[in-house]
């Protein structure tokens, strides 16, 4: 018979940004099950709502991830602006698209370097981050921030780009698109990367869809769902395709992140010429009285936040579900029977933000 082991992994490690603990139960080298620990961070945004006034509480929303804070702040304002019946003016709205794209790309781009840091391809790393460099110079010199950006706000924005802005932005992202492609061809292409990913963190489509994964995690395993399909915000005035891989492994989960930067490239270039002449916010005034769970999609899948009012200036709830809760799941599944060398790249794979998880 032979004897279990159970190895700790985590809540520090070199592959992880954040902490996630998981006992490994091990027979030899291949895990046979998992045990996950999450909790270690708490920072009380959900008590915050008593203390922040609810038009202030955007900036509080937006810190919950600093790698997606545009779409955390956009999508609390979504949520307000649905139980008010505030009619976001189209220019705005179309803002808001770029701004999230962006994020998105800003997202992905650092997750590939990571993730080519994790099997041990440091220029690749480094050359992924250099391109990342050039999508936060665009968020800074629009909204002001390079990470967290506080341009959204409730019935709007607080900010504009300029036409004459808008137009270098368009040129610039051939430039940029040019450099991706090359980056995602080593990712895709590259022989010793696909003997380290293929066949590694296996899920299928139905484990993916019955364990409920978001986002690249769900899409990697051949599931297509995508919020911005629903139309929310000017998503439903663009046209785009689902980006979807049928090889349920690590390497179809790192296929549809480098796909989906041409999305979001091809989306800014459609909002950026679509985009309405008009103002960028409306007076607000009274309080939320009411529910609403408002949805939209991160770089890592679906967000939720609930918001409930009583019409005073403080929100009586805010919960927020995040889309690496929802894919831990699949990622106990994924682990299972794997080698503990493989470990540390599929724990990556997923893209997991913990204190955007848990706080």
């Amino acid at each position: 018979m032979t004897k279990q082991i159970i190895v700790p992994f985590g809540p520090q490690h070199p592959v992880l940004p954040e902490p996630i603990h998981l006992d490994l139960v091990l027979e030899d080298e291949r895990v046979v099950d998992v045990i996950p620990s999450i909790g270690y961070i708490h920072r009380g945004f959900e008590k915050l709502v008593e203390k922040r006034e609810y038009t202030e509480y955007v900036y509080i929303a937006e810190r919950t991830c600093g790698i997606c804070s545009f779409i955390h702040g956009a999508t609390y304002c979504q949520g307000i602006e649905q139980i008010m019946n505030i009619d976001v003016p189209e220019r705005a709205q179309y803002l808001r698209v770029i701004w999230s794209e962006y994020s998105r790309l800003h997202s992905h781009l650092l997750w590939l370097g990571l993730f080519a840091d994790s099997f041990g391809f440091e220029n690749l790393f480094m050359n992924a981050w250099r391109i990342r460099e050039r999508i936060l110079d665009v968020m800074e010199q629009t909204t002001g921030g390079r990470v967290i950006q506080g341009s959204c706000k409730i019935g709007g924005v607080r900010r504009d780009i300029a036409n004459e802005k808008l137009d270098e932005m368009r040129r610039d992202l051939d430039t940029t698109e040019r450099e991706i492609r090359d980056l995602t061809t080593v990712f895709l292409q590259d022989n010793s990367i696909k003997h380290r990913l293929r066949n590694v963190g296996r899920l299928s489509k139905e484990d993916a869809y019955h364990l409920g994964a978001s986002g690249p995690t769900a899409r990697g395993s051949g599931v297509a769902i995508d919020l911005r399909k629903t139309g929310y915000g000017a998503y439903g005035k663009l046209n785009f395709q689902l980006v979807t891989d049928s090889c349920g492994d690590c390497y179809g989960r790192c296929a549809v992140r480098a796909q989906e930067l041409f999305t979001s490239i091809d989306l800014i270039r459609q909002a950026i010429q679509k985009i309405p002449d008009g103002p960028i916010d409306i007076k607000v005034s009274g309080a939320p009285n009411g529910e609403f769970f408002t949805r939209a999609e991160q770089p890592r899948g679906e967000l939720v936040h609930y918001l409930k009012g009583n019409g005073t200036k403080f929100l009586v709830r805010s919960r927020i579900r995040t889309p690496t809760l929802t894919n831990i799941p699949p990622l106990v599944r994924m682990l299972q029977g794997c080698e503990l060398a493989d470990v540390p790249v599929i724990v990556l794979s997923i893209d997991p933000c913990i204190s955007c998880t848990e706080r």
